[in-house]
């Protein structure tokens, strides 16, 4: 009798696949080889296009993987609609809060090299935030209070170390330092000094209190460049980007690439016009253009600074729904992707969806029913400030990455119909 059973050549000759999977570049197959159906794929195109000709886009980029395959990637509308220049599915998109996984990863790196605990205090890295502040509202205005205990590295992966973006009780002090909101393009300062100001500024609530979203993966960002001894872009690039070879990604954009940087739209109430350039600062959000071509290039913002292709982010997400790997390259081990993808949360409620939590950088579906829209428990993703979204569903081995770039998105509907149209095209 043959040493190998049925069951078990299948399992080898699946491990094999699978290994072959994760060892290859994204590549593009007809939908049906990933159980997808071009026929029902066709209404997301069709619906894509009709929110620019309806002038609520000028344009984006859709790409779909389903087990590790591209089942759809297409580029619709503009990328300028003013000179009329079509969308590439190569053009590069402003990520903002998305830049906030990569940085997540980083940190779980330097876990993983033994240089840093994600239980340990961040004073013990950066001493300022060895005694931190948190404003606690009163009848009559605010009162600053010693926090209860000290800021963890845990604390600012899960956004519940307190930190806000300067619009808390304490807001006249954060207004005064001049530290409001996410964007930091603007600045002449490294990210350091930034981080050190904050140190300084009372936080919005006690750590571990509730979930604060605010500038928390921006201290996490000066946290890599005080353990790995390296600029945040130059870590990033090392660890990370030229592993995935994540050509486009960056803080700041090279000359040569200028060109490919889509622009910027503000929803208005008889469509969409053209935000400025470089723009201005409206309430937590960088309405415009922003400092990305043309500027100090001095800050780079862990939590909101990043540009990239839909290409390239889905390849870093490939990389965590394949548990660390992609294209013979381990940037993670299996482990430390579970305690990413994995709600930490607990008690502490996430503020604005129903059945949702928060890993160590990523939303996480916790109960479908509650969130009531299509998709798996167990599902990972976030989006960010220009109306980009992504989400990983582990369970139908798919990535989705939706690049636009729209400030604000009013009355727009795009992102649930995006959802919709993705998983009805699911066939098998």
């Amino acid at each position: 009798m043959s040493k190998f059973t049925r069951s078990n050549k299948t399992i080898i000759y699946g491990l094999f696949f699978l290994s072959i999977l994760f060892a290859q570049p994204l590549r593009q197959v007809r939908p049906e080889v990933v159980g997808m159906s071009s026929h029902r794929l066709e209404k997301l195109t069709h619906h894509m296009e009709t929110y620019v000709l309806n002038n609520q886009l000028s344009g984006g980029v859709t790409l779909v993987l389903r087990h590790g395959k591209i089942s759809y990637f297409d580029a619709f509308g503009y990328r300028d609609t003013e000179s009329k220049d079509k969308m590439e599915k190569d053009d590069i998109f402003r990520i903002a809060s998305q830049t906030k996984s990569i940085i997540s990863l980083g940190i779980m790196i330097l876990q993983e090299r033994g240089q840093l605990l994600i239980s340990d205090p961040v004073g013990k890295y950066i001493p300022k935030y060895n005694s931190t502040t948190v404003a606690v509202k009163t009848e009559d205005g605010y009162k600053v209070v010693p926090a209860n205990r000290q800021i963890t590295i845990r604390d600012l992966l899960t956004h519940t170390a307190g930190v806000g973006w300067g619009f808390g009780p304490g807001g006249d002090q954060w207004k005064k330092a001049d530290i409001i909101g996410w964007y930091f393009a603007h600045r002449k300062t490294s990210i350091q000094s930034t981080v050190n100001q904050i140190s300084s500024l009372p936080m919005d609530a006690q750590p571990g209190e509730r979930f604060v979203y605010g500038l928390s993966t921006d201290i996490l960002g000066a946290l890599i460049e005080v353990v790995s001894g390296q600029p945040l872009d130059k870590f990033l690039q090392k660890e990370i980007f030229n592993p995935l070879e994540m050509t486009d990604t960056h803080f700041y954009l090279p000359v040569n690439k200028h060109h490919r940087l889509s622009t910027v739209y503000s929803s208005t109430e008889n469509g969409i016009a053209l935000s400025p350039n470089p723009g201005k600062r409206i309430g937590a959000g960088m309405i415009g253009q922003g400092h990305y071509i043309n500027g100090p290039r001095k800050s780079f913002s862990g939590g909101a600074g990043l540009l990239s292709t839909a290409e390239d982010y889905a390849t870093f997400l490939q990389m965590m729904l394949n548990g660390g790997t992609f294209n013979k390259q381990r940037i993670l081990s299996r482990k430390s992707v579970e305690l990413m993808t994995v709600d930490h949360l607990g008690s502490i409620e996430f503020p604005w969806t129903n059945g949702v939590g928060f890993g160590l950088g990523f939303s996480i579906v916790k109960n479908l029913g509650k969130r009531g829209t299509l998709g798996s428990e167990g599902e990972f993703g976030w989006g960010g400030a220009y109306h980009s979204t992504y989400w990983v569903d582990p369970k139908e081995d798919l990535v989705v990455v939706y690049f636009t770039q729209l400030i604000p998105a009013n009355n727009i509907d795009d992102q649930q119909k995006l959802r919709s149209l993705i998983y009805q095209a699911i066939i098998d």
